[in-house]
């Protein structure tokens, strides 16, 4: 279900053996699902065309056919040979692996990830700890529920996207000592997995469904859903969800089978869900009705041939048709244009407007049909756009929807002149048997041979169709069963609009609300075998013709028993029958009842008592509708609690190209195979695997060379889970690059050796306080590392509160990268010199490991597999029994560390040695380059006296004689060219003529930079209400912008005087 129902998934391949086998359903639940195909009532709909029924093919097809088959069993045996090496080694082999594994020499994922998930899943770290008094635990509860993939194949690059993204959340609320849940489950897919199967079923035996029965149907359904099911798991555990598999859930499991009975019984008992015989999008390939929401309309600009399931042929669309009846008895004649030319047979009516003058004489009269013998009366209606086409429509009631409405309106006939299976009916009269689009040109050549064919003309329209099997969806009257929207979506609305729900972003927010208030009926019958049958009884009393789509003949009950006696109560005396309604009901009903029927409703269970309602539902913003809005509704409705108290929509990931990534365009990644690595050929090989055409299969073969042209490398699950994380803003769609994914892996490995090396700088007798604080003896290098420790980590903990993901990846990286490894690591060596006291080297110990530890438990929420692995490695703390960095405190801001003096200080020191390297390297400094710092302020000049050793340390190896002057120095040091810091500092390089002459004119290149930074600047904060707009923080940043411009284009001005000076010596 619950990722984008547009582009299900591609058939996986399993990656590894279960831990456990997927949940059965009892013998009782399969037979009950099994035992409708004998209890059809009658006239509720026949048995159409399947899905799965072939098309007669060319010669020239089957071929193409023959050679893609060959292709595809050469695949499958290189893959068979593959498999043949020898298997993984068993989870209680690779637990004993992960503990006492050395570290190797550099980041290898496959080393790091191997039997990590097992370990954590042994010491049951994902089950949710409750207080002893079997209550949630004082710092609150955390549930996520996963959105269910569906049980059609493999997982694909949306489902690692949202796993990322809750298991980031997940582990961070499991760090701050919550009790937590992410519960994991699947579901039943009705439409998706019932289409496979019976496509499988023609493939591998020419039978349909109705040659097998529905019993052995749903039997390899659930044969086909235990198999893939285990894929499905396997994947999920291998991206490394921490999901309590103890709690899985399946749709179709007894409880939520319970759950979907009770609430359809509820409803239908509270007359919310009804019985009526109403037109429905009928998808004649799958044989069901679907609602609006599995419906996408294609737009043509005009006429446009379009592949439909079932015809050799394209079928032309974009065409308005104009034909003419002809008044009865008089034999004037009005002409129609119309989009559906074949449907005319099923007209019962004219429509004009009423102001039209064209038509005006003709209302009340009749028309007569040139093909059935039957009168149209000319009716007025106002919604008739006199300006389209000729001003005249036909009405086709059983046909269209506008039709529909307006044939009530007029009381007009509703003749339905089409099966099941999209041919023409008895009604249909000479054209009763075609296929209706081969009628469609049919009718037009009858109407040339009587005279009445017009003309055709383009038209831009919409063409409907059906989001699984792509076929044009035809408005057929069916009796279903409906459900009331209006009294349920004004409470779910409420819930949003007074903050008991929060939608992120905004713009998912907003189009809530619009769906929300534009609601129609839903139309909950699918004509299906696969699902849950709906608990409905038709009432056959003896003796009488019953009308199915009468919603008085029917009952509903959680058993049948229960059903019997309302039919009892409702015909007293009277002997009946009871048939069971075969349809099942559609799949986003159940899957509307996830966060509750997970939990157990409708039964009081622990779990529903102490976790309800859950806390976020995470999902991609193209399912709001489809799912998430029904579950606040049935939620609502059904528990009279809010499901959950957020949703977090995020964006959908497109390709290198910036296209949807979808099974027919063949650019669907699968995650194992950037955890793992693919070659470039067994990702073509895996094109011939699918159903892709000749063409399709050469499009996506060329994407694949273009996008990766060496393969995908080996990434491991950390560098996907981060890079997915550090993709989301919150915005637009995500451009999938396989570069930055690699990019991510490097940073692992900087982790990776980070680690190692601060580990070798401890060394093995080497004990850390029992608490992160300060040992008082801090160098400026050490108080500044714990002050962007400790800025981090306000700074994460408020990004993940507000699920800025971006910014939460952005700032871990930085302070990994560029204040952890690249800064503080790299300055501590001198920290730890032999020379160094002892007090200075314990302080150094102390901060480095508080800044690692730090460090590690930040990034472990989105990269748990080499957090895990090097925390172990880590020193314990005295007193400290933690089993796993998951039980870890994930760090919080400390008043302790904050230190902007210390941050204003360091960042001094830093960019003074960035200077300095700047400047030597600028004027390619070979030897020892004389360096002079000259400080304007008394604070930059006290902390440059303090830190000559750091800076020294900093400098670059070419740096040689260093000396400092301070404010008290008016003068600037003569024959030297300038390197600005800011307003605070200046770095001086003494240079002989020869280059003082070279540099000039880049000296005046450079003012010219910086002339221009502070007319920018003046401009900005010059514009009138600035200062009252911005935040003082911003304003800060501009005032010392400019400050820092102004210094620059002075220092360059004096520069420039002194390469005057040089020049007239």
């Amino acid at each position: 279900m619950a990722q984008n129902s547009a582009s299900q998934n591609p058939i996986g391949e399993p990656t590894a053996p279960m831990a456990d086998p997927p949940p059965q359903a009892d013998e009782q639940t399969r037979n009950q699902i099994a035992d409708a195909a004998l209890k059809d009532p009658q006239g509720q709909h026949q048995g159409g065309q399947d899905a799965a029924a072939p098309k007669v093919k060319t010669e020239k097809e089957l071929e193409r056919e023959r050679k893609k088959a060959e292709k595809a069993k050469k695949f499958a045996e290189k893959q068979a040979k593959a498999a043949t090496k020898p298997a993984a080694p068993k989870s209680e082999k690779k637990v004993n692996k992960v503990e006492k594994e050395k570290t190797t020499d550099a980041y290898d994922p496959k080393v790091i990830e191997a039997g990590r998930l097992e370990w954590w899943e042994e010491r049951d770290l994902f089950k949710p700890e409750f207080g002893s008094d079997g209550k949630v635990k004082p710092e609150g509860s955390f549930v996520i529920p996963i959105p269910p993939p569906n049980v059609t194949g493999s997982l694909h690059m949306g489902h690692a996207l949202t796993n990322a993204l809750q298991d980031t959340m997940i582990r961070w609320q499991r760090m701050k000592g919550k009790t937590t849940l992410w519960l994991p489950g699947m579901d039943h897919a009705g439409i998706s997995t019932q289409s496979v199967v019976e496509k499988t079923l023609w493939k591998k035996e020419k039978k349909t469904r109705h040659d097998v029965g529905r019993p052995a149907l749903t039997k390899l359904i659930w044969d086909w859903k235990d198999e893939y099911h285990s894929n499905i798991k396997n994947a999920l555990r291998r991206v490394g969800g921490s999901f309590d598999w103890s709690r899985e859930a399946f749709t179709m499991d007894p409880n939520l089978s319970a759950a979907v009975t009770e609430t359809f019984v509820r409803l239908h008992e509270e007359g919310i869900i009804y019985r009526a015989n109403r037109l429905v999008n009928w998808c004649v390939a799958l044989n069901t009705s679907l609602s609006n929401l599995e419906v996408e309309n294609k737009e043509v600009e005009g006429r446009t041939l379009l592949d439909v399931p079932g015809y050799e042929k394209k079928v032309e669309f974009g065409v308005l048709t104009h034909f003419c009846y002809e008044m009865d008895e008089t034999k004037e004649r009005i002409e129609i244009a119309t989009t559906r030319p074949e449907t005319m047979v099923g007209d019962t009516g004219i429509a004009v407007h009423p102001t039209d003058k064209r038509y005006q004489h003709l209302i009340g009269k009749n028309a007569r049909h040139p093909f059935v013998n039957r009168l149209l009366p000319i009716v007025a209606d106002e919604g008739v756009d006199p300006e389209f086409g000729t001003g005249a429509v036909k009405i086709t009631p059983a046909h269209d929807f506008n039709d529909f409405n307006r044939g009530k309106a007029h009381n007009l006939e509703s003749i339905s002149v089409m099966n099941d299976d999209g041919t023409f009916n008895k009604n249909a009269g000479s054209f009763a048997g075609l296929k209706r689009f081969d009628a469609r040109y049919k009718v037009i050549d009858a109407l040339k041979e009587k005279g009445l064919y017009v003309k055709w003309e383009h038209n831009p329209m919409k063409i409907p169709r059906c989001a699984k099997s792509n076929d044009v969806i035809e408005p057929i009257l069916k009796p279903q069963w409906w459900m009331k929207m209006d009294s349920l979506a004004e409470p779910a609305i409420k819930a949003v609009e007074n903050g008991d729900i929060i939608i992120r972003p905004e713009t998912a927010e907003k189009s809530y609300f619009r769906w929300m208030r534009n609601l129609n009926d839903w139309c909950l019958s699918r004509q299906l075998w696969w699902g849950h049958q709906a608990p409905a009884y038709f009432v056959q009393v003896e003796g009488e013709q019953g009308d199915d789509s009468d919603g008085n003949l029917w009952v509903t009950g959680r058993t049948e028993e229960d059903a019997r006696k309302k039919a009892e109560a409702k015909f007293p005396g009277k002997q009946f029958s009871l048939v069971r309604d075969p349809d099942v009901l559609d799949t986003w009903f159940s899957s509307g009842l996830w966060p509750f029927s997970t939990l157990g409703w409708p039964r009081q269970t622990h779990d529903f008592e102490n976790l309800y309602p859950t806390s976020v539902l995470e999902t991609g913003w193209d399912i709001l509708f489809f799912w998430v809005a029904r579950m606040i509704m049935l939620g609502i409705k059904m528990t009279g609690q809010i499901p959950f108290k957020e949703v977090y929509c995020h964006s959908l990931i497109r390709d290198s190209e910036g296209r949807k990534m979808s099974k027919s365009l063949g650019n669907v990644i699968d995650p194992l195979d950037v955890m793992e690595g693919i070659e470039l050929q067994t990702l073509h090989g895996k094109l011939l695997v699918g159903n892709l055409a000749d063409k399709e299969v050469a499009a996506a073969t060329k994407y694949q060379k273009k996008a990766f042209p060496k393969g995908i490398p080996e990434c491991g699950a950390d560098a996907l889970r981060f890079a997915l994380v550090s993709y989301t803003t919150g915005g637009g769609d995500i451009a999938f690059d396989i570069q930055v994914i690699h990019g991510y892996r490097r940073f692992c490995n900087k982790i990776y050796q980070a680690t190692k090396f601060v580990l070798g700088k401890l060394g093995d007798d080497f004990k850390p306080q029992p608490t992160a604080t300060k040992t008082g003896h801090e160098s400026l290098s050490e108080r500044w590392i714990l002050h962007k420790l400790n800025a981090a980590a306000k700074d994460v903990n408020e990004a993940l509160e507000q699920r800025e993901f971006s910014v939460t990846a952005t700032t871990i990286y930085q302070y990994w990268y560029s204040q952890l490894c690249d800064v503080f690591i790299e300055n501590s060596k001198y920290l730890l010199t032999a020379d160094a006291s002892a007090e200075t080297q314990n302080s150094a110990k102390q901060t480095l490991y508080t800044a690692l530890e730090g460090a590690l438990t930040l990034i472990h929420p989105i990269m748990p597999f080499v957090t895990e692995h090097l925390w172990q490695r880590l020193p314990r703390r005295p007193g400290d029994n933690t089993i796993s960095i998951m039980k870890a405190q994930f760090p919080e801001f400390k008043p302790e560390f904050h230190d902007p003096a210390a941050e204003t200080a360091y960042e001094l020191i830093l960019n003074t040695s960035k200077a300095i390297r700047s400047i030597l390297a600028q004027y390619d400094v070979k030897t020892k380059g004389d360096i002079i710092i000259q400080t304007y302020d008394a604070t930059s000049a006290k902390t440059i006296s303090e830190e000559m050793t750091t800076v020294q340390s900093l400098g670059g190896k070419t740096l040689g004689g260093l000396s400092h002057l301070g404010p008290e120095n008016k003068n600037r040091p003569s024959g030297c060219v300038v390197s600005a810091v800011g307003a605070e500092a200046a770095v001086y390089l003494r240079v002989s003529k020869e280059v003082a002459l070279e540099q000039e004119e880049k000296a005046k290149a450079n003012i010219d930079k910086a002339r221009d930074t502070v007319r920018k600047s003046q401009g900005i904060m010059g514009t009138p209400g600035w200062k009252e707009k911005v935040k003082p923080e911003v304003r800060e940043q501009e005032e010392k912008r400019l400050r820092d411009a102004e210094s620059e284009v002075a220092r360059f001005e004096e520069q420039i005087k002194e390469f005057e000076k040089l020049r007239l010596e």
